[in-house]
């Protein structure tokens, strides 16, 4: 094979002004950061709420939740980052429909798009969790707030959710690490995130395998920081006889 390699790629010149393809790359890895924080942040929030949902004795609350982890769980993130570039627009009020199209830039609806589907393709899973969570707690507890006069809010401000949401600790160090790698997709709805400038640089420059080994690397040193991090706070925030690992 007639390759020449060249590992100081990212170092050389686009040809547009005095920016490296290094310059290219923090970019998109800024893009990326931005989307994963969004969209994590939504399925967090959202999630935990239809988790909660799920398990309330109100059975609309549950059908809500049921119904919601049933259509976004269930049609692949692509077709949801689509439907939310594409399609959901021409829905829009037409000031609103106005203002986006002609108002804003491509890259950030293309942004605003990929983050507020990823974060809701991301929420019907912690949905899951929050709810595995909850009901793997010992219905005990539960049956004891109720006798000395909690309310069920009460029951899960203060029983409940302090110790559910410390036991899925590890499956939400799972999820996080998928919403990170999940933004890769963005570039498909043309997000200049890591993905997109990777590729633009591999058609460049040629160095097709520097490129995407610099690329792995940087999406495997993320995802080991994110990992160690949750650790830690799982460490930190163990509930012994609770968590695998409790003394």
């Amino acid at each position: 094979m007639n390759y020449t390699w060249n590992w100081g790629v990212l170092w050389q010149t686009t040809g547009v002004g005095d920016s490296t393809y290094l310059h290219w790359v923090f970019i998109g890895l800024g893009w990326l950061l931005v989307i994963a924080l969004v969209a994590w942040t939504i399925a967090m929030v959202l999630g935990s709420i239809l988790g909660i949902m799920r398990t309330l004795p109100n059975k609309t609350a549950r059908t809500i939740g049921t119904a919601y982890v049933t259509i976004f769980r269930n049609i692949p993130l692509l077709i949801q980052l689509f439907i939310w570039f594409y399609v959901v627009p021409n829905f829009l009020p037409s000031g609103i429909r106005d203002w986006w199209i002609n108002d804003l830039s491509a890259n950030t609806t293309a942004i605003i798009s990929a983050s507020v589907g990823l974060g809701l393709f991301t929420a019907a899973r912690v949905c899951e969790q929050v709810r595995t969570g909850i009901e793997a707690l010992p219905t005990g507890q539960i049956n004891a707030g109720y006798a000395m006069g909690f309310s069920t809010a009460q029951l899960y401000r203060y029983v409940v959710l302090p110790q559910s949401f410390r036991t899925i600790l590890p499956p939400l160090s799972s999820e996080l690490t998928n919403c990170v790698k999940n933004t890769s997709v963005a570039s498909l709805v043309g997000v200049a995130e890591i993905i997109s400038q990777m590729k633009t640089i591999s058609e460049y420059t040629q160095n097709t395998i520097e490129i995407y080994t610099i690329v792995t690397i940087i999406f495997v040193v993320i995802n080991v920081c994110l990992i160690s991090a949750m650790n830690l706070l799982e460490k930190r925030l163990h509930v012994p006889g609770l968590m695998a690992g409790g003394k």
